[in-house]
């Protein structure tokens, strides 16, 4: 095995297994979703089904300009997505009060989804997001599985993308420099992603091997396209 087991919460017993990916900012989630989509999963991304819930005319829109005002909607009365993330990551409590606007129809869609994938047969179901643990989602998973990278790495990545120094040390800052501690702690498995594609896509494959085990006997996949 590639991945580094501790111990964590029991899975729901669910009818499909659901693995959940977490990780601070930079870490690499977003490629460990679409391996694990390449090897036959479901990938929801708790993120794009954020998006959703803040699109307009969804009832979440109007929370939030009740909450935060209108200072973070454009005048054609659409979210600025980029005002409202200027006030949040500056302060905590806002940053908790627009969680409590828009966890519970994210945690609905993501119940949409593995309904559906349950029905169409799917093997499982991999639900990333940065707050799994914090917003309750984990709960809802057989497996956490942490994406992690030195911090170095991280600020490169984000770097890559686009970002300002001063915006990536605010992010950062705003994580807490402990995050990958704290969700080391509920998390079942390990993945560092401070390597190679080949090298991170072999710990892929082990780490879902094992966790689909108890479902499937014999081999579940040959190996990724190179």
């Amino acid at each position: 095995m590639n991945d580094e087991r501790t111990p964590a919460s029991a899975g729901q017993g669910s009818d499909i297994t659901i693995i959940g990916l977490t990780g601070p900012i930079g870490c690499g989630k977003s490629t460990v979703a679409a391996m694990l989509g390449q090897l036959g999963g479901v990938v929801v991304d708790a993120d794009a089904l954020t998006r959703e819930v803040m699109a307009p005319d969804q009832p979440a829109l109007e929370a939030i300009r009740a909450r935060f005002g209108d200072a973070v909607f454009e005048s054609s009365g659409v979210l600025d997505r980029a005002a409202l993330g200027a006030v949040v990551f500056e302060d905590e409590a806002s940053l908790r009060d627009l969680e409590a606007i828009v966890h519970p129809g994210v945690r609905a869609l993501i119940e949409e989804r593995v309904e559906r994938a349950v029905r169409e047969g799917d093997p499982f179901v991999v639900v990333e997001a940065i707050k799994l643990i914090e917003g309750g989602l984990a709960d809802r998973c057989d497996e956490t599985w942490l994406i992690e990278c030195p911090l170095d790495v991280q600020r490169e990545r984000l770097a890559g993308r686009g970002m300002e120094p001063a915006d990536i040390e605010r992010r950062l800052a705003t994580q807490g420099a402990d995050l990958a501690e704290r969700l080391a702690a509920r998390a079942d498995r390990r993945i560092d992603t401070a390597d190679t594609k080949e090298k991170i896509r072999e710990r892929v494959e082990d780490a879902l091997a094992d966790a689909l085990a108890p479902r499937f006997a014999g081999p579940l996949f040959g190996p990724l396209d190179r």
